[in-house]
């Protein structure tokens, strides 16, 4: 598309990312990194996600990945204070300042996710690689926008999904890509939760605010950026602020927070990152209706418990299920015509599965896909085994080594803009109340089928 550049360039200056007048500014390509080189890192939002991220970095930096965060953002002076002393590093209340040093070579991305991609595509117009955590961003058109500038930049950007990194789904691709399961026909998976944290319920700071002085003080103003402008006291501020997921102006709930860790493995699984074509959701607020400190307010935008259903060109269904009330899990599987493969027998993507396990289909003790018989070695189940590894520092370590060598990491913006797709179409479809549909070569949904 010629006009891409264009587009893209004036979807940052819209967004108040890039000015009009730098908007066309020759891009900084980076610093080329050599083997002995170390590695730059400053983090963009030091809540709870941002420092654990942080300090998983500096962890491998030491280890083996020669690595150091040098440069720490947040709205919140307490945050900036905290990770200042941590890090021993400069800090920030303005995210500005980190991208225009020349001295940093990466950042991660930690702040709530309607400014993910603001600043994602800042970073990667200043010359900066992106450690960009999970979900990608918080629109379509924002996935669209990563994907083309990844490609333009030639920078690399690693979506912040670790469970992408355990082996199970290395494991799973293969087995698929074999032909061990004939045609696939339904993936499921499902995230579920019981806890005061789990529900996003995260302590508040009473003394923080725009109002609040030294270390208490919050740039309220920045925190909301794109997002629509609210006042702190009157829309409940601290809650929004402190709670952010629970509020459809800066996350998507369940299926954004939640799924992402479900659906980006599934589309490693199948071998071939795909988009859904038509996609539909339900749920509703069904235990989280009051908030807890005040039950006259309402607890929360989003839904408590969500499922959704996407269908795939290429003839196959994701059914996944998710509460933020109830904490068991199904299993995460695959369906083929001829064997079903188990990738997560307990459920918990995010956990360790000690093997995957295959099973063939049989009707009155015959294969139903004949074919398989050989493949299978006369065994009606195959348990193949699972590699366990700390996939946190796995994913940190894949994206710090891909920014020597430029190779594709793990979670790629291609990989993580299918994920991205599926679940934003379920969010606008539990929003809607309708069915919505996808045409991949424009990136655009609707409630109504697209002619082929």
């Amino acid at each position: 598309m010629p006009n891409e550049f264009l587009n893209r360039r004036s979807f940052l200056v819209s967004t108040g990312a890039l000015s009009a007048s730098s908007a066309f500014a020759a891009k900084p390509s980076g610093r080329v990194l050599g083997a002995n080189d170390r590695i730059n890192v400053a983090v963009i939002g030091a809540g709870g996600r941002g420092f654990y991220v942080a300090r998983e970095f500096n962890k491998a930096g030491k280890a083996e990945a020669n690595a150091q965060i040098v440069g720490v953002c947040d709205v919140y002076q307490k945050r900036v204070n905290r990770g200042k002393e941590a890090f021993q590093c400069d800090g920030t209340l303005d995210y500005r300042e980190i991208l225009t040093r020349s001295d940093v070579d990466a950042v991660i991305v930690a702040t709530p996710d309607h400014w993910h991609a603001t600043i994602a595509l800042e970073a990667m117009d200043k010359g900066k690689d992106v450690y960009l955590e999970k979900p990608m961003c918080h629109t379509i058109e924002e996935a669209r926008r990563l994907t083309e500038t990844v490609r333009e930049t030639k920078r690399v950007l690693q979506v912040g999904s670790q469970t992408t990194s355990g082996d199970q789904w290395a494991q799973a691709r293969k087995v698929i890509a074999d032909g061990m399961l004939g045609k696939i026909l339904l993936s499921q998976g499902s995230y579920h939760r019981n806890s005061i944290e789990g529900e996003w319920n995260w302590p508040i700071d009473k003394e923080a605010g725009p109002d609040g002085k030294g270390e208490n003080f919050i740039d309220w103003k920045m925190w909301l950026g794109p997002a629509q402008k609210r006042d702190w006291v009157k829309d409940m501020g601290a809650d929004r602020f402190f709670r952010f997921r629970k509020y459809w102006d800066y996350s998507g709930g369940i299926a954004t927070d939640l799924y992402y860790h479900v659906v980006a493995p599934m589309n490693i699984c199948w071998g071939e990152p795909q988009f859904p074509s038509k996609v539909v959701s339900g749920g509703g607020i069904y235990s989280f209706d009051k908030l807890p400190e005040d039950p006259s307010r309402p607890d929360r935008e989003v839904p408590d418990t969500f499922s959704l259903i996407g269908e795939y060109p290429k003839g196959h269904s994701l059914v996944l299920s998710a509460s933020m009330a109830n904490s068991q899990h199904i299993p995460g599987l695959i369906r083929g015509h001829g064997a079903t493969l188990t990738m997560v027998e307990h459920g918990r993507f995010e956990g360790y599965s000690p093997f995957i396990t295959l099973k063939a289909e049989k009707s009155r003790g015959k294969w139903v896909v004949p074919e398989l018989e050989e493949k299978f070695k006369g065994e009606d189940e195959i348990q193949i085994p699972v590699k366990e590894n700390n996939t946190m520092q796995a994913h940190v370590n894949n994206f710090l080594s891909c920014m020597r060598t430029r190779q594709k990491p793990q979670l790629d913006a291609e990989t993580g803009a299918r994920a991205q797709v599926l679940i934003t179409m379920a969010v606008r479809s539990f929003r809607e109340g309708k069915v919505m549909y996808f045409d991949e070569k424009t990136w655009k949904v609707s409630d109504k089928p697209f002619r082929s």
